[in-house]
């Protein structure tokens, strides 16, 4: 039987209220955005490039974003000593390298497993806390939502690209 990656819901971000639970909402929001754009696909389906000369794929972001998840909250935000499975900080490229489509499901659990291990770094911590990036100095949390806000809203603009390009789904 051929893996291919869940359905996920993406659920409505809240319109009003307090400022923690709004950005984390935005940020599961577009992570379930970019989980949705997979859904449904095969590994070969997930590695296939965007087009020549770009190696950027859906896989290849998956590898990313864990990566993203893994180095901002559990390394920089909550100073676990862990690596980076697939880049080195300040290069992402190596996540879109050597993409291995009989690998798919375990990149997608690995990406699923950092945005769980990101919630519960950041759980105990004030959006005011500081933590400190090794090249930029000082940074806080609400900070580190709002960037990975970003990091995913332009992921998942490439995520629609590719998914359209492979099937034809658009998220509408």
């Amino acid at each position: 039987m051929t893996w291919t990656a869940p359905e996920v819901e993406v659920t409505d971000e809240p319109l009003l209220g307090a400022e923690r639970p709004m950005l984390e909402a935005w940020l599961d929001r577009h992570r379930a955005t970019f989980l949705g754009n997979c859904a449904g696909l095969t590994g070969e389906q997930l590695a296939e490039e965007s087009a020549a000369p770009s190696n950027l794929s859906l896989l290849g972001l998956i590898r990313h974003l864990a990566d993203v998840e893994r180095v901002w909250f559990r390394v920089r935000l909550a100073g676990q000593d862990v690596k980076a499975r697939h880049s080195v900080p300040g290069d992402w490229d190596g996540a879109f390298e050597g993409v291995d489509p009989a690998r798919a499901e375990a990149e997608y659990a690995d990406l699923v497993a950092e945005m769980a291990e990101a919630r519960a770094a950041a759980a105990t911590r004030d959006l005011d806390d500081v933590f400190v990036h090794e090249r930029v100095g000082e940074i806080s949390v609400r900070w580190l939502y709002v960037h990975l806000i970003e990091e995913y809203a332009q992921h998942n603009g490439h995520a629609d690209l590719i998914r359209e390009r492979i099937d034809g789904r658009t998220n509408k």
